[in-house]
């Protein structure tokens, strides 16, 4: 499954911003008011920590939307490793709009920046092997595809979007529809050319699941002897797939077991946001 990128966001971005500002400001900014409305102003953003940028067009839409006047000058990109106390962007413009949307615009940044961040920590701890890192739907409501984005500029990787674009079958799913073979078929009936993934419980569900057909197959809290098992097995015919109870612990020894793949949902779940700070100047 392909990873989202930037160019495919734009409208995403724009509704993002659209919700956040009527959240946030909704019919006016009452405390903004108290400075005229001519009044011009530049602002320094900061970061507070070590972190990895990622944001930088959901900023520029906060101030788009509010005062297509304002120019955002950015000192860095998406992806970036910055530092402590480094300028990440200036602004220059209305000092209301500055004001109005210095939250929203920084909420979208200390977020996504965190989901970076957080990735970028998982994924240099498997730098050198072979193995994928993906994301899971473990999201924010609404924010999905921005997650999902960041997942990407921390040098991770994304699982499907929602339940539209691939399949994954589940025990229930494999219950319901009377065992894996079944629920293989159907799904190659229903939308041929999805990707089809099953999860499976142990060494005969992974061969069931291989020769029904799977694209991938998830080795569901498998032992590691197991998975290298699994790995020996399908030598290439399916991808595999490593999930459940994963953590910094034991990240590097399943990656060496020869997975194709090992989702994470820590990496849009458990994050803290990225401590930033906006100074402003008259």
């Amino acid at each position: 499954m392909p990873n989202l990128t930037l160019a495919a966001l734009t409208r995403e971005i724009q509704l993002n911003v659209e919700h956040a500002l009527r959240e946030d400001i909704g019919s006016g900014d009452i405390t903004a008011q108290l400075i005229p409305p001519e009044h011009m102003a530049r602002a320094t953003v900061i970061t507070r920590e070590d972190a990895v940028i990622c944001g930088t067009a959901w900023v520029d839409e906060v101030f788009r939307q509010l005062e297509p006047d304002t120019r955002v000058f950015w000192q860095v990109r998406d992806g970036e490793q910055v530092n402590p106390d480094q300028v990440l962007f200036q602004l220059e413009g209305p000092a209301r709009a500055l004001l109005s949307g210095e939250r929203s615009a920084l909420n979208f940044l200390q977020t996504l920046s965190a989901v970076a961040t957080h990735c970028r920590q998982y994924a240099d701890l498997v730098s050198d092997t072979r193995v994928k890192l993906l994301d899971t739907r473990k999201t924010l409501p609404g924010l999905r595809l921005a997650q999902k984005y960041a997942v990407t500029c921390g040098g991770c990787h994304n699982h499907r979007i929602g339940l539209y674009d691939a399949f994954l079958i589940k025990e229930n799913h494999i219950a319901a529809c009377g065992g894996i073979a079944q629920a293989v078929r159907n799904a190659h009936a229903i939308a041929p050319g999805k990707p089809v993934e099953v999860e499976v419980e142990n060494l005969e569900e992974m061969r069931q699941a291989l020769e029904a057909g799977a694209d991938i197959i998830m080795l569901d809290e498998l032992s590691l002897e197991d998975m290298r098992t699994a790995v020996a097995h399908c030598a290439g015919r399916a991808k595999l797939e490593a999930s459940g109870g994963i953590n910094r612990n034991t990240l590097r020894s399943i990656a060496e077991t020869g997975v194709d793949y090992i989702s994470l949902g820590t990496l849009t779940k458990d994050i803290k946001a990225i401590d930033l700070s906006m100074r402003l100047a008259m």
